[in-house]
């Protein structure tokens, strides 16, 4: 005669009990931190490339939690461009943000001597 080695169902279900309390604690807190909107501002340079119009200031503080599509329609009021008029915005002249990656993250990402994000 052998004997289970399985669990009894009553102790499967204690610990899965358990362990979705422990994860939805954990979800909650996580979800509770993210809506905390970060009040910091990031400063944000903006650089002419091309035939793109010079501004008459370039540096902006921009809240951190705010998406980059807030930048976008920033800039294009800045200029009095239309929607529909092309704009091409790159960080640190290397690449081009999705418009829903947050300043908070881009500015992260930008390599360790730099105080501000250029965006060219």
């Amino acid at each position: 005669m052998s004997r289970s080695t399985t669990p009894s169902t009553s102790t499967t279900a204690a610990a899965a009990s358990a362990f979705g309390d422990s994860l939805s604690r954990e979800a909650s807190a996580a979800l509770d931190s993210y809506r905390v909107k970060d009040a910091s501002k990031v400063v944000v340079r903006f650089k002419a490339t091309g035939n793109a119009p010079i501004m008459k200031q370039n540096f902006y503080k921009i809240t951190a939690s705010n998406r980059f599509q807030t930048v976008i329609a920033f800039l294009r009021k800045e200029l009095g461009w239309k929607q529909s008029d092309a704009l091409f915005l790159y960080i640190n002249a290397s690449f081009s943000p999705a418009p829903d990656d947050s300043v908070a993250n881009l500015f992260k990402a930008r390599p360790p001597p730099a105080s501000q994000l250029r965006a060219t």
